[in-house]
């Protein structure tokens, strides 16, 4: 999706230019920006390797299930069906450190792994469970304390200023999340959205797929 995003905003700029005869300006701001990116890639390398690798390192000095055990009541709170003693429950707490830190290339494998951890509690194969729908909001909402890749983006292009949209970026985080948090739990009370409602439609319509590496006690049988 992402790659018709871009190649149609490339060709927009194009026959935008062809029409307002600036077709020139769009050719040299393309050659232009282009040298521009590789700067800003090389500026962040030294940044995202270092953070990338503290990730790594903690997680392999176990540090992430001492992490899931400090925020665990939090975690518990959210994640009401999810065990204490599950293997996504790490998962999750280094995935949200690493956003916290505003790591999100460092995050994404992170994510991945907590939420194939969530799929081996969820009856479905094809639909999202509420811890899954959680997970996912808090991840596009994440409070942000150090945004390492904006600070990095900044520093690049700026040699002063850059770390003054720390607190802006804490505020409005925090914010979007508690929105987000509170979207999801109104949502899945709903209805329309209730899992269980879900699950019963799909099955009456015959298009309910069971995930056979489900490791709960109660299965679903058609």
């Amino acid at each position: 999706m992402m790659n018709f995003i871009w190649v149609g905003l490339v060709a927009i700029a194009v026959i935008a230019g062809i029409f307002t005869g600036n077709i020139t300006a769009v050719q040299e701001a393309l050659f232009s920006f282009a040298g521009t990116a590789v700067d800003i890639v090389i500026g962040l390398v030294g940044v995202m390797v270092f953070f990338t690798g503290f990730m790594s390192v903690m997680e392999k000095a176990g540090l992430c299930e001492k992490l899931g055990k400090v925020i665990g009541p939090v975690m518990r709170l959210l994640f009401p069906d999810v065990p204490v003693d599950h293997p996504a429950m790490s998962s999750m707490a280094l995935y949200f450190a690493a956003n916290i830190l505003g790591i999100g290339n460092a995050a994404t494998p992170f994510g991945l792994k907590a939420m194939a951890d969530l799929q081996t509690l969820n009856k479905t194969k094809h639909i999202a469970t509420d811890a899954q729908c959680m997970l996912l909001a808090i991840s596009t909402t994440s409070i942000t304390l150090i945004p390492v890749t904006v600070l990095a983006l900044r520093s690049a292009v700026q040699v002063e200023g850059a770390a003054e949209i720390v607190g802006p970026v804490i505020l409005a985080t925090t914010i979007s999340t508690i929105v987000g948090i509170g979207a999801t739990i109104i949502l899945k009370r709903t209805k329309k959205y209730k899992l269980e409602n879900i699950i019963e439609k799909e099955r009456a319509a015959g298009t309910l797929e069971i995930n056979e590496d489900y490791v709960g006690n109660d299965p679903i049988k058609l």
